[in-house]
């Protein structure tokens, strides 16, 4: 017995010892960690579903990171955290990566804590209650220098061609001018009338790095506004008449939805330092190709408004992972 026990002690240091070919290694970790995460908001606590995912950065002298420890100190960090508002996952994430660093002694640490949170709205015509899913993403990299932090979300909407709609206002003005309309009428007419054209399903995405505090219900706003018109889980018949028009009165491509994403980020929050970082995502499903389409724009804060301010292109996009590197 204690010859397995020595065996089993030997095995836990295995990780601490010199590995064979001595290469620091930029990732190591777990990932698709299932837990169950509490969220209180006002008086209301919600248990909701997390994925996390945790990452060190290795030295050149360890062999290892001790895998066993990952979910352990999950547990103790969900246990010991108090979210005393909604949608503070980011918090969660800086706990974990602070406690991984110092737990597994190492170089840098990784956390990414994405959640499926359910959120409360109504109809916009008949009034009526329903629920949408929105994901909930928090990131933390942690190091002996500091902590860098991410809020983000992603959510659903719809998304009007308007390139296609260009082509059936054309089609529909000759058939009006055709049947002798006057061009004023013609043009009084397509003004009045939503034109048709295909539809996208889309998915928006944004995050934001900062210490501040970034509310990610308006968050979710801010994606939804910036696609031609939100999805509701229950539609009646004049809601669906409601979001329809709605969708086809503002076409909008991907890139319109990523350039109004972080616009609508910056307006929202003024005070954000131009060391602060923004990433703007949209992915649109199409309906009358096989492919989908898809945008973004990152980069620091004050990449992007020096960019809105004079008119100049960035000199570079810093990307999360470059920022996260800072830590």
């Amino acid at each position: 017995m204690r010859e397995i026990t020595r065996d089993l002690l030997r095995a836990d240091d295995l990780q601490a010892s010199e590995p064979e070919v001595r290469l620091g290694l930029s990732r190591a970790g777990v990932r698709g960690v299932s837990k169950a995460i509490r969220i209180r908001y006002g008086d209301i606590e919600k248990l909701i579903a997390a994925e996390i995912e945790c990452t060190v950065d290795l030295g050149r002298r360890q062999k290892g990171v001790h895998m066993s420890r990952f979910p352990e100190l999950f547990a103790e960090a969900i246990e010991n955290v108090v979210i005393g508002e909604a949608f503070l996952v980011e918090t969660l994430a800086e706990h974990i990566a602070g406690q991984i660093l110092e737990r597994q002694d190492a170089l840098r640490a990784e956390v990414s804590i994405t959640a499926r949170y359910p959120l409360e709205r109504t109809t916009p015509v008949t009034g009526l209650a329903t629920q949408e899913m929105v994901e909930l993403v928090g990131i933390a990299a942690a190091s002996a220098r500091g902590v860098r932090r991410v809020v983000g979300v992603s959510a659903a909407g719809i998304n009007a061609c308007p390139c296609a709609q260009g082509l059936v206002r054309e089609s529909a003005a000759r058939r009006l001018r055709d049947e002798g309309f006057e061009q004023l009428d013609v043009e009084r007419i397509l003004e009045l009338v939503p034109l048709a054209t295909h539809n996208q399903r889309g998915r928006g995405t944004l995050y934001v790095g900062t210490e501040r505090p970034v509310n990610a219900e308006q968050l979710v706003a801010i994606v939804e506004q910036s696609m031609s018109a939100p999805v509701y889980e229950l539609l009646k018949r004049p809601d669906e008449l409601f979001v329809v028009e709605h969708a086809h009165l503002q076409p909008r491509f991907v890139e319109d939805s990523v350039r109004l994403s972080v616009r609508g980020a910056l307006d929202a929050y003024p005070g954000l330092g131009d060391d602060d970082f923004l990433f703007a995502r949209q992915l649109n499903f199409e309906t009358i190709h096989s492919h989908d389409v898809v945008a973004e724009r990152y980069g620091a804060v004050g990449e992007i408004r020096s960019e809105l301010r004079t008119g100049e292109p960035a000199a570079r996009h810093t990307t999360l992972n470059d920022w996260l590197a800072l830590a």
